[in-house]
């Protein structure tokens, strides 16, 4: 302040004053960029202080041009206080009488609490007026970059322009030169260095992929490097913090501005790691924990195409680098365990529960312990997330993958399941029962023999909901041929279970579906046991005969107990009137049980305008109908087959067969939205660089986990 003081006293009369109005400093600038022979900054004098610079620019010749913009760091200096920040303006500086705040309109001592606030705002308006039209919130378009300075990057020539020996440094100077990174939210700004840029990323990719012998040793960190300064950013907040998270079925994602960009990094640093000449040991070097740990942090985007590369990008490394492949899956854990016990907000489960269904099908019999923990401690709960819709069909397939490894784990998981089974949720409840069968499909024989009682007695009840789809979706399984095979085997121990519930939904449920597809389970079971059937149907009459005969005979009771009251307040000669409850009419005796005849099942179904000869099977034109969505993943991840992992590329809408072992899942009509057609159209664009498969690209191995 004393050497601001006396710069003041020395400077000449003529010359301008400081004012609020106009800064210097450049609201872009951000780290600095890499040092490049290609590479040319118009702000030189990035090291020296704000205050030096404005010294400079203050004591400039008049014809020397406008002043230098100064460089903020971003790293503060922690031993001595930031220096002021100086402006320049040619304003003259404003008194400072007219600086001070203005008296109250309403004078009050200053020493009170209930003095009256200053209510009008400067332009003589109330300042608590109420807008009567909100405005929403602005939806964040892009991610936090740390954009370099304005830079001018000259086009380098081709590789095929200079001598072979020469190729190697012009290599590391293109891809310097990649390490510029844009400001894509205007996009008129820079078109000539975003175009270069985008031609040598071309150039390197396509060079990288045609050409053998060009990764050297000296090309390793300029590779990561340009990966990180690209990529590593931070993921913009959500849109809304404390509301319902994001849901692909209703909102649209929010994409990268800087794809063009990104997506050449991304296609590029996989021809690297997939390249022939690239060498581990002298990869780990660079690619290490942290790397990984940043890499993951990504998956939180909202683009799908992004997700769908990193999805590439981490399998590979898993692959190639034996020593990071327990750090990996350990840091996966991580991120279920945050999602599930603190924010239950995240926009990459499912692309990460498509590597871990890869790394599942690699692992080493017999199973680990780490691996069965894996299983019960972050697999099952994961069910309990509120969003397992977004993610259900990669989790249900990482939880049958375990069992065909070890069948011996299929009472633990069908237990955790009817663990967490929803109670109001349908939609999640249909999704449970997908995974149920599923994994019955499966089972072994002498496992279905330990969680067939706990698990029918949980199919009575959704058999006996009234939201028709969980009743319908529960009696597909007597759809599925195996497990009827399953069902007629213990037809003993599950027909006393179910029974109850197919008959009482067979008289008085409301859907008329569910009335022929409960006709249908019943006709199933009298044909394999008709003994047992008839003792099962006995015994349920006998068990509501004794239900309506306790039921009246609690009537009975409370007549004789309000005769009694009634009689006792006339004995008694008060003059008060009877308790209200008592001038109330009584309610009316239930009816007796009516022993109604069920000798054949048939006959009650063709009452019903159904064919008993035949099998009964849902219509699917029943079904919701699909409308766009602004994922493109979303239609894709409808389980096909109960083992078939699912990608994130856009496949055909083909309805599902009411055939199949799983049905299709029944999700909640999905409202018709606008959609944003310039993201339906760069969605659409995007091709996954994965196999429709989901596993590993063609000529490569499913890694194995264990090594």
């Amino acid at each position: 302040m004393r050497q601001r003081a006396n710069d003041a006293k020395n400077k000449p009369s003529g010359s301008p004053t400081p004012s609020p109005k106009t800064s210097t400093t450049n609201p872009t600038s951000s780290s600095p960029g890499p040092s490049s022979p290609s590479l040319t900054s118009p702000a030189g004098r990035s090291n020296q202080s704000p205050l030096a610079v404005a010294g400079e620019n203050l004591s400039a010749q008049p014809g020397a041009g406008a002043p230098i913009t100064p460089r903020r760091s971003p790293v503060s200096d922690k031993t001595s206080p930031a220096p002021p920040l100086v402006v320049i303006s040619g304003a003259p500086q404003s008194s400072p009488v007219n600086s001070e705040m203005p008296p109250d309109p309403i004078p009050h001592s200053p020493h009170t609490r209930f003095g009256s606030p200053d209510r009008l705002g400067p332009d003589g308006t109330p300042k608590d007026t109420i807008p009567i039209v909100g405005k929403t919130p602005r939806k964040q378009r892009s991610s936090r970059f740390y954009v370099t300075e304005r830079v001018d990057i000259e086009k380098l020539p081709n590789f095929m322009d200079v001598r072979p020996e020469d190729r190697n440094e012009l290599f590391i100077q293109k891809l310097q030169q990649c390490r510029v990174v844009f400001d894509f939210n205007d996009a008129s700004s820079e078109l000539k260095g975003k175009q270069v840029k985008a031609q040598t990323l071309h150039e390197m990719l396509e060079y990288i992929t045609q050409q053998r012998g060009v990764i050297t040793e000296s090309i390793y960190p300029e590779v990561v490097g340009m990966f990180a300064t690209n990529l590593f950013r931070s993921i913009p907040p959500q849109v809304n913090p404390t509301g319902d998270a994001f849901d692909p079925e209703e909102d649209e994602p929010v994409l990268e501005l800087a794809w063009p960009h990104l997506q050449i990094v991304y296609e590029f640093f996989l021809r690297f790691v997939e390249s022939p000449d690239f060498n581990t040991n002298i990869g780990k070097r660079y690619i290490d924990q942290g790397f990984v740990l940043q890499l993951l942090e990504l998956f939180d985007s909202e683009d799908p195409r992004e997700r769908d590369f990193l999805k590439t990008t981490l399998h590979r490394i898993y692959g190639k680098f034996l020593n990071l492949r327990a750090f990996i899956r350990r840091s996966i854990n991580n991120v279920f365990f945050q999602f599930v016990y603190e924010t239950e907000r995240h926009n990459g489960i499912a692309e990460l529960l498509e590597i871990l269904g890869s790394i599942i099908n690699g692992f080493a019999l017999p199973l680990k312990e780490e691996h069965k923990t894996f299983l019960t401690r972050v697999l099952l709960p994961l069910h309990k997330a509120k969003s397992l819709a977004l993610y259900h069909p990669q989790l249900a397939y990482c939880v049958v993958q375990f069992l065909e490894k070890d069948s011996a784990l299929t009472e633990e998981v069908l237990l955790g399941l009817l663990r967490y089974w929803p109670k109001v949720n349908s939609p999640k409840e249909v999704m449970f029962l997908n995974e149920v069968e599923e994994i019955l499909d499966v089972i072994e024989a002498n496992e279905f023999v330990k969680i067939m009682q706990p698990l029918f007695t949980q199919l009575a009840k959704c058999i006996n909901s009234q939201h028709f789809q969980v009743a319908e979706r529960a009696l597909y399984y007597w759809n599925n041929e195996y497990v009827v095979n399953l069902m007629g085997e213990h037809i003993a121990v599950i027909l006393p279970i179910v029974f109850p519930a197919l008959y009482t939904n067979s008289r008085t449920h409301w859907n008329r579906t569910i009335h022929g597809m409960v006709y249908n389970a019943l006709k199933l079971f009298m044909e394999i046991n008709p003994e047992l059937f008839e003792a099962c149907q006995n015994n349920y009459k006998e068990e509501r005969k004794a239900e309506s005969e306790r039921a009246m005979q609690r009537h009975d009771d409370w007549m004789h107990c309000r005769e009694q009251a009634i009689a006792n307040h006339k004995a008694s000669g008060s003059t008060e009137p009877l308790p209200a409850w008592l001038l109330e009419p009584p309610p009316p005796r239930p009816e007796p049980f009516e022993d109604e005849a069920m000798a054949d099942v048939s006959v009650d179904m063709a009452a019903n305008g159904f064919d008993a000869s035949e099998s009964f099977t849902l219509d699917r034109s029943l079904a919701d109908d699909i409308v766009p969505v602004a994922d493109p993943g979303i239609e894709s991840r409808s389980p096909t087959s109960p083992t078939a992992p699912v990608g994130l590329g856009i496949h055909s809408n083909s309805p599902a067969s009411p055939n199949t072992a799983t049905g299709g899942p029944h999700m909640r009509r999905k409202s018709v939205l606008p959609i944003d057609p310039a993201v339906m159209r760069d969605l659409q664009a995007h091709k996954s660089l994965e196999p429709p498969g989901g596993g590993p690209p063609q000529g490569q191995a499913a890694p194995d986990a264990d090594m």
